[in-house]
């Protein structure tokens, strides 16, 4: 399937389903549950206040891998404020974007692709920091400094701990709340 045909049918989808384009292959990304959708809440607070220059977009569609081959939807899409503004192309190259967020979900098969065909993608578009909340684990996984189509650094931190994020995006989480979702 090419990205284009992959476009029109994510552009024909059903309500609420949510594709991805991710080395080639069509991908459904499951419908987040509560816990979820506090943790990305979570951030997006923490970035507000540490960062106010900034916007953690939630379910941002991105062009994304080698040449912009793929099509995600990160958990999280830290730019610019307003950063979107006026964009009218429904998968925008993710230049200027400082980093991508995903928040593992339950099903293993979105959770293997959180750990590698995602995280391999968004090192190809030269995204500099990519976040993983793993919530089996309860840890955070910080990746940076892609290079050649990988994270060149890997900094895994537990929840309660305090995560720094690397230039440019330079937050410091301090993760202690995230321990009342302990499984």
């Amino acid at each position: 399937m090419s990205a284009a045909d992959f476009e029109e049918l994510a552009r024909t989808a059903p309500e609420g389903v949510k594709l991805e384009f991710t080395k080639g292959k069509l991908e459904v990304k499951p419908v987040p549950d509560g816990d979820h959708d506090d943790i990305a809440m979570w951030l997006v607070e923490q970035c507000l206040r540490l960062r106010p220059d900034l916007w953690l977009y939630r379910e941002r569609r991105l062009r994304v891998e080698d040449g912009g081959k793929g099509r995600s939807i990160p958990d999280g899409t830290l730019a610019p404020r307003k950063h979107f503004r006026g964009r009218q192309d429904e998968w925008p190259d993710p230049t200027d974007v400082l980093m991508t967020v995903e928040i593992t979900p339950r099903d293993p098969d979105t959770d293997r692709r959180d750990r590698g065909e995602k995280r391999d993608g968004y090192a190809e578009a030269r995204i500099p920091v990519y976040l993983r909340v793993d919530r089996r684990a309860c840890t955070f996984t910080v990746y940076s400094e892609p290079q050649d189509g990988k994270y060149r650094n890997r900094r895994t931190h537990a929840y309660g701990d305090t995560v720094k994020l690397p230039h440019p995006v330079a937050i410091t989480l301090e993760t202690e709340e995230l321990k009342d979702y302990l499984p």
